[in-house]
């Protein structure tokens, strides 16, 4: 049978949270078959468990945030993506703060955490969420108009459009399609940086976001280029970490998706509501398994090596 993943061992790293600036530990755990990604804030004087679920979602202002009663996990998606990346089912995550931290801005250093501390299979079988009719979420109307929605795939691929109106956006790739049947996810993703505009930073600082950015964690742009002495990773690493972030907001389904997403301009926010309201119109997914990693679609099998 394909079976099921979690890490070998435990692996610990600190960074500051991108918007709350603060220091935090990551300490990433194995986990039992079935357990799912489940976060724990132990810096309380009782842990709180907050399962990595989309009805966990309270707050989709610039991250995913989870949250349980007035405890919350913000700034999710980017492990959240390298788990998807990785094909790991089940993991403890334990934080000494609110916020899983920036690192670079992108998942590959979670990519390196969890390729370090070895991905190992368990004797259960995975699980994947099937879509069979398509569900799509939308706001606004005509060329304003932000979308997203899951079509019937056998594999899993994704396609998004983007539309910043900024000189240095607007000389990148605007659109992306990502087929992970023959695209590779650490390859192709996983260096895609977070990304903001100095003139937002002020705004964003004075509702409590935005106070651990800098260069060494984000893509920062003026109102005319890009301020990083590096460049950039992708010649279109704009619209692939809008990609990122989707692989992260749709694993908090809770199983990795056979499916095809297309979006235009979406965000935490719809993406949220996409992932929700596939869960809650039964008639349009199925729970499957598969007898070998062989007979999965091939989306399943490349990039997901044991390390």
């Amino acid at each position: 049978m394909f079976r099921q993943r979690t890490v070998k061992s435990l692996v610990k790293t600190t960074g500051v949270g991108l918007h709350s600036g603060r220091r935090v530990e990551l300490t990433l755990r194995p986990a039992a078959p079935d357990t799912g990604i489940v976060f724990h804030r132990v810096d309380l004087p009782e842990v709180v468990d907050l399962p990595a679920l989309a009805h966990m979602v309270h707050d989709t202002r610039m991250a995913s945030v989870l949250q349980v009663g007035d405890v919350r996990v913000s700034t999710v998606e980017h492990l959240m993506s390298a788990l998807a990346g990785l094909g790991i089912d089940n993991l403890h995550v334990d934080l000494t703060g609110e916020e899983v931290p920036i690192m670079d801005g992108s998942a590959a250093t979670f990519v390196y955490l969890l390729r370090s501390a070895g991905i190992e299979e368990q004797p259960s079988p995975k699980k994947f969420l099937r879509v069979l009719k398509t569900i799509e979420v939308r706001e606004g109307e005509g060329s304003q108009a932000k979308w997203a929605r899951l079509e019937p795939h056998d594999g899993f691929s994704l396609a998004f459009s983007i539309d910043f109106k900024h000189p240095a956006i607007d000389s990148t790739a605007s659109f992306a399609e990502i087929d992970f049947a023959t695209h590779s996810y650490i390859k192709e993703i996983a260096r895609a940086r977070t990304f903001g505009f100095v003139n937002e930073v002020e705004a964003l600082r004075s509702v409590g976001l935005a106070r651990g950015g800098s260069l060494d964690n984000a893509i920062v742009m003026d109102e005319y280029r890009v301020l990083n002495s590096d460049g950039l990773r992708y010649d279109d690493e704009f619209v692939k970490h809008k990609i990122l972030d989707a692989v992260g907001d749709l694993y908090l389904i809770g199983k990795p998706l056979v499916a095809r997403y297309v979006a235009c301009k979406s965000g935490h926010a719809l993406n949220n509501q996409l992932a929700r309201q596939l869960l809650a119109q039964q008639d349009a997914w199925e729970m499957v398994s598969y007898s070998s990693q062989a007979e999965a679609p091939q989306a399943f099998r490349q990039e997901w090596k044991l390390a």
